[in-house]
């Protein structure tokens, strides 16, 4: 069964772009792959990823599926919640 999460607990909108941003950001190291790379990988314009990183922009669906691709992770990575 899903367990679900009380909207306190995910967080407004601005938290959640934050959020994204840090699991992105901490995968990408990770993974060892610069801005540049991933956004090259990702078929995703310049400067985007650093934006979408420090929760600047809010990105589409589909650049968050070319995302996780480029990270070779499962998109719901990039969505976890703190522990």
């Amino acid at each position: 069964m899903k367990k679900k999460y009380p909207k306190e607990y995910i967080g407004d909108e601005k938290e959640v772009l934050i959020r994204f941003g840090k699991n992105l950001k901490y995968l990408r190291e990770k993974a060892g792959l610069s801005q540049t790379e991933v956004e090259a990988k990702a078929d995703m314009s310049r400067n985007q990823i650093g934006r979408i990183e420090m929760g600047k922009i809010n990105t589409s669906l589909l650049n968050i599926v070319n995302i996780a691709k480029a990270l070779d992770v499962d998109i719901n990575v990039l969505f976890e919640l703190p522990k």
